[in-house]
Order: C-alpha cells, then sequence, then structure tokens
C-alpha cells in the first residue's frame, strides 16, 4: 500500500487548534523527523508519517506564524503518527 496517496481523503490525525481544517481533500502524510532517521533530503520512512490537513502541516513544518512552542508541535505530529499508525493497523496495512 503507498501510504502517501492513502493519506488522500483522510481526517487529519495531528489535530494543532485553531489551524486544523479537519482534513479530507487538504490530507497528506506528514513525515515525523528523528535523527538517524531522516535529514539531508531524506525523509522518514512513511510508516513514521501522520495524516495531516494542511493547516497542521504549515504548522509544524513552520510555513505559518504558529502560536505554540515548537516542542508542543512536535508532540502533536507525534501523537497524530500514533493514532495514524493505530487505523492503518486496524484497516490490516500496517
Amino acid at each position: 500500500m503507498n501510504l502517501r496517496k492513502a493519506a488522500r481523503g483522510r481526517p487529519c490525525q495531528v489535530r494543532i487548534p485553531g489551524h486544523c481544517d479537519g482534513g479530507g481533500e487538504t490530507t497528506v502524510l506528514a513525515h515525523y523527523s528523528l535523527h538517524g532517521l531522516s535529514g539531508r533530503g531524506m525523509k522518514s520512512p512513511d510508516a513514521i508519517g501522520a495524516w495531516c490537513c494542511a493547516g497542521c502541516h504549515a504548522a509544524v513544518d513552520g510555513h505559518t506564524k504558529c502560536e505554540y512552542p515548537r516542542d508542543l508541535l512536535r508532540l502533536w505530529l507525534a501523537e497524530g503518527v500514533f493514532r495514524t499508525q493505530n487505523v492503518l493497523m486496524q484497516e490490516g496495512a500496517l
């Protein structure tokens, strides 16, 4: 299963207050950056990604001004990864 394509149409699992549009057509797979798994133009594996709407993705990537500290944004993204993995396991995709 292509996890990037499977994100399309899914609800956002990151859910940043004031930024989340709920997902759906704006949902993409947002990769969690982690030393040793990503860096220098390398993304983390798709299994370490969250279904993330455009608003949340812009906030966690720093493309939009956000009132939340970086550590909290990383926590919300990590929680989104866990939620996404849970749904994929229930569907038998992971």
